[in-house]
């Protein structure tokens, strides 16, 4: 078992930035990733980051957003800058026991963490 736990969410208004941080309580052999989910939508993919660094972007936050992950202390961070009001969502950081698909499918996945919260508004 995992335990991931998320930190750094907030309420900005559009073009500020925000870093959220997921502490993990062991190493993962597979991906490590982060989702959002908007009230009454499905979650998805926004970063994923493989063992070997390899990183994927949803279309929709490529350039403004960036992953990355520090081995020796287990956390998993994602810059965000540009904010914009359709960001807005509940931030779930994500780990895999193993590799498989692609680290934007929540089905690549085992352990969430409960999420923060990100709230983008003038």
């Amino acid at each position: 078992q995992v335990e991931l736990v998320e930190s750094g969410g907030g309420s900005v208004q559009p073009g500020a930035s925000l870093r959220l941080s997921c502490a993990a309580s062991k190493y993962a052999r597979g991906c490590m990733g982060w989702f959002r989910q908007a009230t009454g939508m499905e979650r998805e993919g926004v970063a994923g980051i493989e063992l070997n660094g390899s990183r994927s972007y949803a279309n929709s936050v490529k350039g403004r957003f960036t992953i990355s992950l520090d081995n020796a202390e287990s956390i998993l961070y994602l810059q965000m800058d540009s904010l914009k009001p359709e960001d807005t969502a509940m931030y779930y950081c994500a780990s895999a026991a193993w590799r498989r698909g692609s680290c934007l499918y929540v089905s690549s996945y085992d352990y969430w963490g409960q999420g923060t919260q990100v709230t983008v508004s003038p």
